[in-house]
């Protein structure tokens, strides 16, 4: 007997379909599944998921890197092109551009790595010495350990001692402290704490435009509002305090800025804020009662004459009490720039600054469910906090 083709192949069957809908029918098949020979729709499809993550835009790891990989396996292959590589400019990445690691960064690495090395020769004493003390903060002196949720205390306190040698003395509580899988979990993390209520009482953040796509990527995500405020480009992409007003003033029209975030040295811009204008940032701040976030991941890529790196913090504290005991805040740095370069270690900290008690415990129990960071990520942060000093012994 004759087959009906409508009969024999169900996807063609719109009986088959649950609902039957004309909507339902004109689904891609990949958004359905088999079962007992009928289509059932997905749980998830493009439809039916997350709208913000819809939203996210990443252009660090977005489309046109996908096409210069397709083109760097293309010329890898033989293909003929105009063109003999393809130099990658769409991401801090040091090491892949062919910056050298530092020796005894991997050397102090390799010995947590593999304790079996601290038995060889080859390797000097001091850093020996280093593995020896981070092992020693480790469960079962392992980095393949889980640790505290906040990063190792030993390191902590390590980056603690570093903040207060760079800002001149000024104390610094590895309590404050906190390890996280470099700097942009961390940027995250502060973000989610902030984000809250809806329609005009939705957060708002502001951000430097041109940014770090990380930043426009979060709040996609976490729904928050976007705030731009336009830095200067004939002004060296200079920080002007009556454009962040404007913005404020506008945005508080149909938001609640809450944050403020500042790049500093720039990133993709590059400008290095004075000294003057990091003090009127903080008074800003300090006056229309933001959050202050401030990502101060390039602070060893300062080249230029007559530019010198100043700390958010330093300068907030040598404002004094009416400004260091009000002004809440969190700054960010990683060992992923710099001299360090080491990205793919993904290690970093945040300080966070007259943060409320109640909130930071909100904040401990929120990076405790992604357990820890990578501990050796930790580890190599502690080497480039607390470097070899003169005197160590090397043999």
């Amino acid at each position: 007997a004759a087959t009906d083709p409508e009969r024999e192949d169900p996807r063609r069957d719109p009986r088959t379909v649950s609902g039957s809908s004309q909507d339902r029918q004109q689904q891609p098949l990949d958004s359905r599944t088999m079962e007992n020979g009928t289509l059932r729709e997905k749980v998830l499809t493009l439809d039916s998921m997350n709208p913000c993550v819809k939203r996210v835009e990443y252009a660090v790891r977005g489309p046109i890197v996908t096409r210069a990989m397709e083109l760097q396996k293309e010329l890898e292959q033989g293909v003929k092109k105009p063109f003999t590589e393809v130099i990658r400019a769409n991401i801090g990445d040091a090491q892949a551009m062919g910056q050298k690691p530092v020796t005894f960064l991997r050397q102090v690495t390799a010995l947590c790595l593999y304790p079996e090395l601290l038995n060889d020769n080859k390797f000097p004493e001091d850093a020996k010495q280093k593995a020896r003390r981070i092992l020693g903060a480790c469960g079962g002196q392992s980095i393949g350990s889980y640790t505290a949720s906040q990063g190792i205390e030993l390191i902590r306190q390590d980056v603690a001692k570093y903040i207060e040698r760079r800002d001149g003395g000024i104390p610094s509580n590895a309590d404050d402290i906190y390890l996280s899988t470099g700097a942009s979990d961390s940027i995250v993390t502060i973000l989610k704490l902030l984000v809250a209520g809806q329609g005009k009482s939705r957060t708002g953040v502001m951000i430097p435009i041109p940014q770090y796509p990380l930043y426009s990527a979060a709040l996609a995500e976490l729904d928050a509002v976007q705030v731009n405020y336009y830095l200067d480009e004939e002004n060296c992409w200079a920080l002007d305090i009556a454009e962040l007003r404007q913005a404020l003033n506008a945005a508080r029209n149909h938001c609640d800025p809450k944050v403020l975030c500042i790049i500093n040295p720039g990133n993709p811009t590059g400008q290095v804020q004075s000294r003057k204008c990091i003090e009127d940032v903080i008074r800003f701040a300090a006056e229309e009662n933001l959050f202050l976030m401030a990502d101060e991941v390039y602070q060893d890529n300062v080249y230029a004459k007559g530019c010198a790196f100043h700390s958010f913090k330093k300068v907030l504290f040598e404002m004094g009490p009416a400004y260091s005991s009000v002004v809440e805040m969190a700054s960010f740095h990683s060992i992923s720039k710099g001299f360090m370069g080491e990205c793919g270690f993904r290690g970093g900290y945040m300080e966070v600054i007259n943060m409320d008690l109640a909130v930071k415990q909100q904040l401990t129990k929120l990076v405790s469910v992604r357990l820890c960071p990578p501990v050796p990520g930790q580890a190599l942060l502690d080497v480039i906090m607390n470097p070899p000093q003169p005197g160590d012994r090397k043999s």
